[in-house]
């Protein structure tokens, strides 16, 4: 068994980074808590009756409810400090406004001149389901907004790679900020049953240097 493909996907972005820390963090304890509770029952089915006539104890019962309120805490606080940071949103350099269809996604940038492009899934390649026609660039330590909405019914535009994961609500903008570390291709679908070829409606993202960006931006036809 491969125990590599049962991890997290490698981050490309600060935010998934934290998201990993911090899965694997809240996974630290909840292992010490099962262990320290599989150990207690043990012991309460092989304590030979010692302690049958305990019928209160003060101390235990105080114990046990100030160190769950503690744990909750060491949970609690760096969640909150994560979703603020997903939140948080400091002068974007480029905004791309993403829009739902059934089943296909389309783009538009317009920072620079008006670009608008379809996004559709490729029938036949390597990447079965999540290859596209028109992939979406992205320049690399760049502070990007993003900006989804739909036309039809629900979708959902999800990149796990950068710990993405947005609505689109038909009727609604949706915002959320991405910032990228690594270049690359990464790929996601849409993750809201959305119909009957909601699985064919993939999201190819490339990451790139800026100046592939800016001839990106020269060359579109």
């Amino acid at each position: 068994m491969d125990w590599l493909k049962i991890n997290l996907y490698d981050s490309a972005s600060p935010i998934m980074e934290q998201l990993t820390l911090f899965h694997d963090y809240a996974m630290m304890i909840i292992m010490t808590i099962m262990s320290l509770v599989f150990f207690i029952m043990s012991k309460m089915i092989f304590n030979k009756f010692f302690s049958m006539n305990i019928l209160e104890n003060q101390l235990i019962e105080l114990i046990w409810t100030i160190i769950p309120t503690f744990i909750l805490s060491l949970i609690a606080l760096p969640s909150l400090h994560l979703l603020y940071l997903m939140d948080e949103l400091l002068n974007p350099s480029l905004t791309i406004k993403i829009m739902g269809h059934q089943w296909f996604w389309s783009y538009e940038f317009n920072d620079f001149n008006k670009i608008e492009f379809d996004s559709y899934m490729k029938l036949q390649s390597p990447m079965r389901f999540l290859e596209v026609d028109n992939s979406v660039p992205i320049p690399i330590n760049c502070q990007v907004r993003l900006i989804v909405s739909s036309y039809d019914v629900l979708h959902s535009w999800t990149i796990p790679p950068m710990g993405i994961k947005m609505d689109a609500t038909p009727g609604r903008l949706n915002q959320m900020s991405l910032y990228t570390n690594r270049t690359g291709t990464f790929f996601g679908q849409c993750s809201e049953i959305c119909g009957t070829n909601h699985s064919f409606m993939p999201i190819m993202v490339d990451i790139m240097p800026i100046n592939y960006f800016i001839n990106w931006i020269k060359n579109f036809n």
